[in-house]
C-alpha cells in the first residue's frame, strides 16, 4: 500500500515543537501540569497492569486464589482503559507524543510483563520457563517500539485513526490471560491439579534447569505473530 510521504524539514519543525512545551515547563509538578485527560485515562491502563502484578506476587505469597483472580481480570480492566484513551483524545481534539509513549508503556505493562508474571504464579515457573515468559515480554517491547517509530508513516483515515497494525497488537495477548483463567478455573495451577502438559526434563536430572512446561511454548509461538511484518490487520481502534 503507498504511504504518504512527509518533508523531512517539516516534521522535524513539528517534532521540536512538540517537545518544547516540556522543556519550557517551569514550577512545581511541571509534568503533571502537561498532562491532557486522555493521558490519565492512559495512566490507568498501567495502573491496572501493575496492580495485576503486585496480585501475583501476593498469591505466591499466600496461595489465596482470590489474589490471582484479580490477577488475572485487572489486564482486562487496563483493555478498557486502553479503548477508551483514544476516544477521550479525539473527543477532546488533544493528543501528544506524550501520549503516544504512555500509551506503549502501559500497554508494555499490562499486556506484557503482566500475563508473564501471571502465567508464573499459575505454575510456569522452571528455568526455561522463565526463558520463554522473557522471550514474551522482550518482543512485545519491541513491537510497541517499532509501532512507535513507524506510525508516522502509517496511512490514517479521515478520523486520524491508522488503517492497519503490522502483526498482532498486544493487547492479543489476553488471549492467553483467557486461556490462564480457564486453567485457574479448573484447578489446572501449580500445587493443585497441576499445569496441562506437565513436566518434561530435556537435559540433566529432573528439578534442574533442563526441565520445562510444554505448555510454557504457547507463549514462544505468540512472538512471532507480534514481530511479523508481513501480516496487517485492521484497526477498529488506535489510540494516539
Amino acid at each position: 500500500m503507498a504511504r504518504s510521504k512527509t518533508n523531512p524539514v517539516n516534521g522535524n519543525n513539528k517534532h521540536d515543537s512538540s517537545l518544547q512545551q516540556y522543556n519550557d515547563a517551569d514550577g512545581h509538578f511541571s509534568l503533571v501540569r502537561n498532562f491532557r485527560l486522555a493521558d490519565l485515562v492512559t495512566i490507568m491502563n498501567g495502573v491496572c497492569g501493575s496492580f495485576s502484578i503486585f496480585s501475583s506476587a501476593q498469591y505466591l505469597l499466600t496461595n489465596d486464589d482470590d489474589y490471582l483472580l484479580w490477577a488475572l481480570a485487572l489486564p482486562l480492566a487496563g483493555l478498557m482503559f486502553d479503548f477508551m484513551d483514544g476516544k477521550v483524545a479525539r473527543w477532546r481534539k488533544s493528543s501528544s507524543m506524550l501520549g503516544q509513549e504512555l500509551d506503549s508503556l502501559a500497554d508494555l505493562v499490562s499486556f506484557g510483563v503482566a500475563p508473564a508474571v501471571v502465567a508464573f504464579a499459575v505454575g510456569l515457573r522452571t528455568y526455561l520457563d522463565t526463558v520463554c515468559l522473557t522471550g514474551f515480554i522482550c518482543c512485545g517491547l519491541a513491537r510497541l517500539a517499532r509501532f512507535n517509530a513507524t506510525v508516522a508513516i502509517i496511512p490514517k483515515d479521515a478520523a486520524g485513526k491508522s488503517r492497519y497494525f503490522e502483526g498482532l497488537p498486544i493487547p492479543s495477548s489476553l488471549g492467553l490471560v483467557a486461556i490462564l483463567s480457564y486453567w485457574v478455573r479448573r484447578g489446572w495451577v501449580e500445587g493443585k491439579q497441576g499445569i496441562p502438559g506437565g513436566l518434561i526434563t530435556l537435559w540433566g536430572t529432573p528439578g534442574g534447569r533442563g526441565d520445562i512446561h510444554p505448555v510454557s511454548v504457547i507463549f514462544g509461538l505468540w512472538l512471532p505473530q507480534w514481530s511479523a511484518k508481513p501480516f496487517e490487520f485492521q484497526s477498529c481502534n488506535v489510540g494516539w
